[in-house]
């Protein structure tokens, strides 16, 4: 609608100052705005709940990723166009601010699609439940930190050039001050660092239980930042690691074994020598006919030392799980088996004694003498 025949059509209507025609112009275009946002939020919604019928899974992160975007620059459009109105009211030159806002606003609309994109699919493609091969956690969110980091820096240069400002300028402070940086924050890129090769060499994900022999480190990882790690211990504790010092010490990650070892040392009283080998021999078929021990693996029953109370074997072998609680409830099975087969040939597990040997008779203090 032309702007003059609106005035004049307010003006039939007794409304003749320019104050108030502005402030029903301005009245109308937010309520026009606020129509229209609801309108595409209407619009998207049912758009969005037919993706989901499809089988096709990007579209539904495209989607969800642009619903806000989009009715915020509405809002800035709407409001741009209510502020060009009011400059021509309040004789004002703000024509150029408003262009820059105008351009400022679609860069951050377009920058927070972006990296709502990037954070659906990172959740996409670690779901079990919507990818037939999930990706490893740990490299998704690497690999997401990068891109979003990438795409908010060029937001920003962007942005920079918008407003005025010269990049290349931008970029020489930038070399000069990042040596400075570099010199007053080497701890923090020294973590930023162990940070990365974390992601790239992957010793550990998200879930894994790990330890060092190094240093008092022992728990379930919960969480990998560039910074640190957060690793929650057993008494449920959280341990917040720098990440520059899994550079320096050695990790072992014992969510990865393939087996669990069984090695235990049996001894038997020197009165149970005669059934020794014969033990020895029942320990090792119960072994292999055991469902839970896996013979493919090293497994090894021997007369090990001549104790100094007792004659020992030991067991060696290995389970065929590797959880924990499973884990120990096989290695009690086959030590109440070991029991049961000393008992059956009537010997029994030695403890710690002393024999003492007399030269002479033993008297006591009030022994009668002998007539």
């Amino acid at each position: 609608m032309d702007l003059t025949a609106f005035r004049a059509w307010l003006a039939e209507f007794g409304i003749q100052g320019s104050a108030y025609q502005n402030a029903i112009e301005i009245f109308l275009i937010v309520l026009g705005t606020a129509a229209v946002s609801f309108i595409a939020k209407r619009v998207l919604s049912r758009i969005e709940d037919q993706f989901m019928k499809t089988k096709n899974l990007w579209d539904d992160s495209l989607l969800h990723a642009a619903r806000k975007p989009i009715s915020l620059a509405i809002w800035i459009l709407g409001l741009s166009l209510a502020a060009y109105t009011s400059s021509g009211f309040a004789d004002a030159d703000i024509g150029g601010a408003i262009t820059a806002i105008q351009k400022i606003g679609v860069i951050a609309c377009f920058t927070w699609f972006v990296v709502g994109f990037i954070s659906g699919a990172e959740k996409l493609l670690i779901n079990p439940e919507r990818m037939s091969e999930p990706m490893d956690e740990t490299t998704v969110s690497a690999i997401g930190k990068l891109i979003r980091a990438s795409v908010i820096i060029t937001a920003v240069l962007v942005g920079l050039q918008t407003m005025g400002y010269s990049i290349s300028g931008v970029l020489a402070f930038g070399g000069i001050g990042g040596i400075a940086v570099g010199f007053a924050a080497k701890d923090l890129l020294a973590n930023f660092f162990g940070g990365l090769m974390v992601y790239l060499d992957r010793p550990f994900k998200v879930g894994d239980w790990v330890r060092s022999p190094d240093k008092e480190i022992e728990g379930t990882v919960e969480a990998i930042g560039w910074r640190l790690t957060t690793i929650r211990t057993f008494d449920k504790r959280p341990l917040y690691v720098p990440n520059s010092v899994f550079a320096s010490i050695s990790v072992q990650n014992p969510s990865r074994m393939s087996h669990r070892r069984i090695l235990e040392t049996i001894g038997l009283r020197y009165d149970d020598a005669e059934q020794l080998q014969s033990i020895i021999s029942d320990v090792k078929n119960m072994l292999i006919d055991h469902e839970d021990i896996d013979t493919s693996q090293t497994l090894i029953v021997n007369f090990n030392a001549f104790g100094s109370s007792s004659l020992d074997f030991f067991i060696y072998t290995f389970t065929k799980t590797t959880d924990w609680i499973r884990y120990h409830e096989v290695k009690q099975d086959v030590l109440f088996r070991v029991m049961d087969i000393v008992a059956k040939r009537g010997a029994e597990v030695a403890f710690p004694t002393s024999t003492v040997h007399l030269t002479e008779p033993l008297q006591t203090l009030n022994a009668e003498p002998e007539k």
